[in-house]
């Protein structure tokens, strides 16, 4: 039978930058993670949790957790940049794999500033930019899993250049399964008018990875019709609990669930729970967890674990 091992993530307390004042401290993010009842987390941006492997390793084995993945953001498609993104790469797929991690989720970098929303870049990439990001994915890809036995699992993420349903087909068309699958992100799929169970469906063999997330549609309706920047979309409450928002949960798991067994998608995938809250109360995040928990416990489906 199938494992969908559910888990969280430093997002889901506010937390999208190494260090800022206005962030739940990483001490206190441990403490009610674990609170929470999940096993499961990822480092978060590089530098909030402790860098140090045995740091690492003693603040997550004193409350029964343990790592899933490491996060890192990609550029590939300016021109010289490998060196720069290898070297933030394998800072955290150093890292990941000595604190027992088997996965690196790699998100695109926004064309648009996540704080101010302003305009860095063009929106599209061109065909040569596509061509240098998928082949440079491609190698990241095999230079992490040889050199530190961690996959890569990209994330389509929004206002990036691999957001829509569209580019995540041109993307997965132009890379190999061997070395880079996915990071579905129910959230960034939704917010960007894509079908996620479309997708799975699709592609069920690159599904490597799963961010469980929902989208509240009457402020999806708002940022669409004033084409407003993620940062300001998440401050007005874009990424909400379950169940209050798309897409639809138990049908989602449901089709994970049917395609692991059917041996059309990895068997134990990781379902990593994603609330962009950037930024939030420092007691806002612990019931949130509690009560996200408990609903995705409900939804009936019986490959749902949380260890």
């Amino acid at each position: 039978m199938s494992t969908i091992r559910v888990g969280s993530a430093p997002d889901s307390w506010g937390v999208w930058f190494p260090d800022d004042p206005q962030q739940t401290p990483y001490t206190r993010f441990l403490d009610e993670v674990s609170a929470s009842g999940y096993e499961w987390i990822e480092l978060g941006p590089y530098g909030y949790l402790p860098t140090d492997p045995q740091k690492l390793l003693s603040e997550l084995e004193s409350r029964n957790l343990k790592l899933s993945a490491g996060t890192v953001f990609e550029h590939l498609h300016q021109d010289d940049a490998w060196d720069a993104v290898w070297t933030q790469i394998e800072d955290v797929a150093k890292l990941t794999a000595a604190a027992g991690g088997k996965h690196v989720v790699v998100i695109p970098e926004m064309w648009r500033d996540p704080s101010t929303g302003a305009v860095l870049e063009d929106r599209n990439l061109t065909a040569d930019q596509w061509r240098k990001k998928t082949e440079g994915m491609n190698e990241l890809g095999k230079r992490m899993f040889e050199q530190y036995g961690v996959k890569a699992q990209y994330h389509p993420h929004a206002d990036s250049h691999v957001d829509t349903e569209e580019n995540v087909y041109r993307f997965l068309d132009g890379t190999s399964s061997e070395f880079v699958n996915l990071c579905l992100d129910t959230g960034h799929i939704s917010y960007c008018g894509g079908d996620n169970i479309a997708i799975i469906e699709r592609a069920p063999e690159r599904i490597g990875y799963l961010h469980l997330k929902q989208v509240n549609e009457e402020v999806r309706a708002k940022v669409a019709a004033e084409d407003l920047p993620f940062g300001e979309a998440v401050k007005l409450g874009a990424m909400t609990e379950p169940p209050l928002g798309i897409p639809d949960m138990p049908p989602l798991l449901k089709t994970i669930e049917r395609l692991a067994d059917d041996g059309k998608l990895t068997a134990d995938i990781f379902a990593i729970v994603e609330q962009d809250m950037y930024p939030c109360a420092v007691d806002a995040p612990l019931p949130i967890a509690q009560r996200t928990r408990k609903y995705l416990g409900s939804c009936g489906i019986p490959a749902v674990t949380f260890s």
